[in-house]
């Protein structure tokens, strides 16, 4: 298990936000933890010094393109990039220096995965190089993948065959726990426990971590095979659960 940092941009600035706020037709919902004195590249160059490669930069929302640009310029090749990505622009982003792309909506459509264009954006770019965002809020007992700002549910649920079926497309999912992302109050351990269970690529998860206890619990129940980001409850973006330092000693790039 290790720590995969983040860079979440919004507007152009680094922030944190927290989950399922974010809205296109509601501005006034928006709830930010953080916003950052610092460019995106710096966090970007710090990440490059303590070799945490597989970290991802997330354009929440329009303008965000010169801060994504200049992140990947200071490391190129050390993060994946996404938020509207589709396979008119893949190839670009990965031209101008993402390990990576990470996409959501444009494959998720329409309340179902879109395996057409799946296959299509995985032969044009590769499986390497392609991430798949999963996403997710709880009904009831399940956890179903949610696009476009995380405010469209789709009637895909997260589950072990369904993680066995887009596998053979990409390199590794990203997940985030949406009901508890920028909340600090805990993550979401049935989920975690699912992605655990499964494993068969890797896994990032992301949402509600922070304590060490939180991450512990990560650990654990994902069979030390979950990695894990932190965005609010870290010191580098103004929280005062974790600290950064401790995190790259502790759980610093080993894959």
């Amino acid at each position: 298990m290790q720590f995969r940092p983040c860079i979440d941009l919004h507007q152009g600035k680094v922030k944190q936000i927290v989950g399922g706020t974010l809205s296109d037709v509601d501005a006034g919902a928006l709830r930010t933890n953080f916003e950052a004195s610092r460019p995106a590249q710096w966090y970007a160059a710090l990440y490059r010094r303590d070799g945490l490669a597989g970290g991802h930069v997330i354009q929440l929302g329009p303008g965000n393109r010169a801060a994504a640009e200049a992140a990947l310029d200071a490391w190129p090749g050390g993060l994946q990039i996404g938020g509207g990505i589709s396979i008119d622009n893949a190839e670009a982003w990965i031209d101008r220096g993402a390990a990576a792309v990470i996409v959501t909506s444009w494959i998720f459509q329409d309340g179902m995965v879109h395996e057409d264009r799946l296959k299509r954006l995985a032969r044009r770019i590769g499986p390497r190089r392609l991430v798949l965002d999963l996403s997710c809020r709880r009904r009831g007992e399940d956890y179903f993948i949610v696009t476009d700002r995380w405010q469209a549910f789709t009637h895909e649920r997260v589950t072990s065959r369904l993680l066995d079926r887009l596998s053979v497309y990409c390199r590794e999912y990203l997940v985030h726990g949406v009901d508890v992302e920028g909340q600090c109050r805990g993550i979401e351990t049935p989920l975690v426990r699912l992605l655990g269970d499964w494993a068969k690529l890797p896994i990032t998860y992301a949402g509600g971590i922070s304590s060490l206890d939180d991450i512990q619990a990560v650990e654990r129940m994902g069979g030390g095979r979950v990695d894990f980001t932190v965005g609010s409850a870290l010191d580098l973006f103004g929280g005062r659960g974790l600290s950064y330092e401790e995190l790259v000693k502790g759980y610093g790039a080993r894959r």
